[in-house]
Order: C-alpha cells, then structure tokens, then sequence
C-alpha cells in the first residue's frame, strides 16, 4: 500500500496538505518552465545570434562551430550540476537546491543579455558567454531532481506519477515561451534584431525568474526529506553513497533515456532541416507545427503520468519508448508524402508517443533510488544521458546525408528505442502493476 510521512503526520491537516500540494507542484513546474525557457534560448541564438554577436572575427563556418561549442558546454556542465545539487539536495533539503537551481540559470541567461558583442570587446564576450553557458548548464543540471522530488514527496497516495510528471511539462512549456519570445522580439525590432533585439527574451529572464523565486521560496521542504532529518537519516557524502550502492541504477538511468533524448532532437530540431531542404516548405510552417506539438506535449505529459499511477510507470513507460521507436518510420513515411496538410499534422502529433514514456519517466526514475540518495542516484544519473545522447545532432546529419529520405535516421530511433527498452526492462518496478514506495517511506 502507497503511504507517505506525511499522510501520518498529526500536525499536518487534510487541507495543509493539499494547500501544499498545490504549491509544490506550481512552484515545480513554473520553475522548471522558467528555466527550460532559459536553457532553450540559447539552442535558438546558437544559429540565429552568437556566430554574429560574438565571433563575427571568425568566418561562417569557423563562427558556427564556435557557437555550437559553446552550446555543447551547456550539457558537458550537466552533470556537473546533477554532483553538486544532488550532494546538497540529500543532505540540505530539496527546496534549498530548488531555489539554488533557479537563481543560477537565471544569472546564467539574464547576464547574457548584457554582454558585450565581439564588434565591443573582441573574444572577450566569447569568453564571458562559455562561462555563462556553463553556470547555466549546471544550474539546469541540478533542478531536474529537486523540481520532481518537491513535487513527487508532497504528492498524496497512489498519484506520484501524476504529480511528478508537471514538472516535465516545463520542457514544451519553456519551447513555446522561448520560440514566442524570440519571434516577438524579431518582429519588434525587424532589422536591428542583430544589434539589440536579440538581447531582449534573454533580459526578460530576469523577471520570470524574480516571479519563480517567489514561488518556490512558499514552498516547504518535503515530508520524506524532514522524516529523514528528524530520524538523523541524512547521508554525509549522498553522492558518493549513490555511486556506491546504486551504480548500476545510476548508468540504467542514463541508457533508457537515450530514445526520449534522441526523438525529441529529431522532432524538434533536425525537422526544420528535412522539411526546408527536402520537402522545400517553409520555416515558419516548421515553427508553427512544432509550436502545435508543444501544446499537445503539455496536455499529454501529465495524463501519461496519471496513466502510470494506473497501470504501472514500467509498463507505461516501455510502452512509449516501443511505440516511438515505431512512430519513426511512420513519421519519415508521412513527412516525405510533401502534402503540407499531412505533414502539419504529422508534426503536430509528433511529441504525443514521446510524451508517453516523458510523463512517467519523472517517478520511474526517482522511486527506483533510496530517500536518502534519490536526489543524487537520479540527478546523476539522469544527467549523464546528456553526455551519452550528445552526439545525436552531428549522427542525424549524417545519416541524412546518406538517405535523404530519412529511413536511416528512423532505423537509428529504433536501435535507441530498443536500448532504452533492454535499460528500462532491468530497472526496479514489475510490468504488472504500479511502482511501490521504497521501504523507508513506508509507514
């Protein structure tokens, strides 16, 4: 039977608990939506700005591989963020790193808007924006954990999955928020977008993230982590009790991610080049598409994460990743007919069988590890798929420039998908009913 501390706690009433239910899963996904915003904005500028801005003494080309680089850095300084967070996330309480987090990625993004261009300072705002692009990449390595735990820990019985799957909406969320802000700001400031407009979504950070703050600050610490406190249940190094005890949890975490990382780049990313180079559409068809599947992401996500409090996250998340490293071949199939109404709508759908292994993924992973390192098992853990899955932009464009049709690219969503299907198969939980609670949560 699901319990949690909380649900025992004389002093906690029935409506303190909902009101902090309320709060835990508005501040974790507010959060979480502020700061993908931020993450994203740099993938957006990285093409479209930085090659301009900021190493406009390099040529096109040279420019570009800078700019990538940079970009690159972001998801290098992940894990590092997941070591330092999760140290700090067992051992301080989930809420500090939630704020940490936040405060981190917004300094990260805000200060990039105020940046010299290279025309200012030469290499100097090159230099300045790698060190931005990894303190951002470690504060977004870091919030992944404590947005989830604050929400999954606070959540009632039998509804982990529904709770802990908002803050995974923050990723379509933050998509549609950046991808509006920057067409605003384009649109507003048409041909000085170069000089000043670009700067604008990355200022107006600094607001979203003042209101995040505010949020999350009224937010408690979790039952399960106070429970942990006040039995002097703390570990002293977490991290390095993660390694220890649950590595191999730790790199089945990392590979089953592989297919949701890897489908998600293809359909939100390389799609724009397949369907401006082969199907000769235009951009802004791409960018509304996309835009249409980032609305169905937020809808679907969190109604996969109640589906696993029903069915099980196992069997729900096994059942996404098989029916996306499908949809792939169905995908190409569709997109290559070039009638632009089947191929808007094959965009628009596109997030739908992801979202069925994204909504469970958040309490899949994080009720597999021990209270005491949960934050640190699943942040590292979940933060090292970036490293494994890094190479799939430069693996994509090459096997679309061996099969322009995009079969290739599909055969190598299906190789993922059956990777993180063998991952996932050999991680806790049954295939036949819902995750149970780890025995220390357990009343």
């Amino acid at each position: 039977m699901e319990t949690s501390p909380a649900n025992h706690d004389p002093t906690v009433t029935a409506a303190d608990r909902v009101r902090q239910v309320r709060r835990a899963v508005i501040a974790s996904t507010v959060g979480s939506a502020i700061e993908w915003y931020d993450f994203i904005l740099y993938s957006i500028a990285t093409t479209l700005v930085f090659p301009s801005v900021f190493f406009a003494g390099s040529d096109l080309l040279a420019g570009e591989l800078k700019s990538t680089a940079v970009f690159a850095i972001g998801f290098l300084a992940r894990p590092v963020g997941a070591i330092i967070f999760g140290h700090y996330g067992d051992k301080l309480g989930r809420k500090a790193s939630l704020v940490a987090t936040l405060l981190l990625m917004g300094i990260g993004t805000f200060t990039v808007g105020l940046l010299p261009s290279y025309a200012q300072a030469g290499p100097w705002g090159g230099l300045a924006l790698v060190a931005f692009r990894f303190l951002q990449g470690i504060g977004v390595g870091g919030e992944w954990s404590g947005a989830v735990l604050v929400a999954m820990e606070w959540a009632p019985p039998g509804r982990r999955g529904f709770f802990a799957s908002w803050p995974q909406v923050g990723v379509p969320l933050g998509l549609i928020l950046a991808n509006l802000a920057f067409g605003a700001a384009a649109a507003v400031s048409g041909s000085s977008f170069l000089s000043w407009g670009w700067r604008v979504p990355f200022l107006l950070s600094g607001i979203l993230v003042i209101v995040g703050l505010l949020i999350r600050i009224g937010v408690e610490e979790t039952p399960v982590f106070k429970a942990m406190a006040q039995h002097r249940q703390l570990q002293k190094r977490p991290v390095l009790a993660a390694l220890r005890t649950d590595w191999r949890k730790i790199g089945k975490t990392a590979m089953l991610r592989i297919s949701e990382l890897s489908n998600y780049q293809v359909m939100t990313v390389f799609v724009y080049t397949f369907v401006t180079q082969t199907l000769h559409l235009p951009r802004q068809f791409t960018f509304t598409a996309i835009l249409c599947a980032a609305v169905l992401a937020v809808i679907f996500v969190p109604v996969f994460g109640a589906v696993s409090d029903r069915f099980g996250r196992k069997r729900t998340f096994m059942t996404g990743v098989a029916l996306t490293g499908v949809f792939g071949f169905a995908y190409f199939a569709l997109l290559s007919t070039g009638v632009p109404t089947i191929v808007f709508i094959t965009i628009a759908v596109c997030l739908i069988p992801h979202a069925m292994q994204y909504g469970p993924e958040a309490a899949f992973i994080t009720e597999s590890f021990a209270a005491g390192t949960r934050y640190s098992g699943s942040a590292v853990g979940y933060q090292l798929a970036s490293i494994v899955a890094g190479p799939v932009p430069a693996i994509t464009v090459a096997l679309f420039a061996y099969d322009p049709s995009g079969y290739a690219i599909a055969f190598y969503l299906g190789v993922c998908a059956i990777i993180s299907l063998t991952s996932a198969y050999f991680m806790p939980g049954s295939l036949s009913r819902p995750h149970p609670l780890r025995h220390a949560e357990a009343a």
